[in-house]
Formats: C-alpha cells, sequence, structure tokens
C-alpha cells in the first residue's frame, strides 16, 4: 500500500497545522457522496486512532484509516494553486469515473 503528498502538499499541510498550532498531520478518507458514489473527506488528524496507517512524505504525516485504504491505495495528493483558486488534488489510479462537477468518484 502506498500513498504519497507531493512537497507542495505537505509544505500546505505544514503551514496549516503552523497556523492552528500544531497536530499529527492531515487525515485521509472517503465517504459515501456525490452523483459517482465517494468523496474525499481531509482533516486534520491530532492522535491515532485503532486501525491508522501512517504515511509520511517530506516530513509530513498522513493518517488513513484501514477501511479506506482499498480506495486511497496509490493515491498521490498534490497541492495546485491556480488564479484565485488553491485546493488538494488528488491522483487516485483506483478511480473508474468522476462525475462533472469533480467533486465525486467510483472505484
Amino acid at each position: 500500500m502506498s500513498i504519497q503528498l507531493t512537497e507542495n502538499a505537505a509544505a500546505q499541510v505544514r503551514r496549516q497545522l503552523d497556523k492552528r498550532g500544531g497536530g499529527l498531520g492531515l487525515r485521509l478518507g472517503v465517504k459515501k457522496s456525490g452523483c459517482s458514489g465517494f468523496a474525499y473527506v481531509i482533516d486534520f488528524a491530532d492522535r491515532l486512532e485503532d486501525g491508522d496507517q501512517v504515511y509520511e512524505d517530506f516530513g509530513v504525516k498522513l493518517v488513513v484509516n484501514s477501511e479506506h485504504l482499498p480506495f486511497l491505495d496509490g493515491v498521490r495528493v498534490d497541492y495546485q494553486t491556480q488564479g484565485l483558486n488553491a485546493a488538494f488534488q488528488f491522483d487516485n489510479p483506483n478511480v473508474k469515473d468522476s462525475c462533472g462537477c469533480g467533486e465525486s468518484f467510483s472505484v
């Protein structure tokens, strides 16, 4: 199993953790949502829970619960700025289809 943060994504997570005054890292998961089936869920990880797996890139921890790994194995998380918009981007090799609005995906 492999999940990666790009250098840009790691720098953004580090900035946000510093801004909020700490935390373990970034928590990544999925939830049933949208017109295609699943959506990504990102939050701060303040502690490890049962079943959590920890990945680390560029000194930043990415926490994923093992229930979500079948949907996220191989994901590369990037952070991109385009004009006034800035957001995390997910390059997920498991995605078979995504909705037109880009908010959800199916595997």
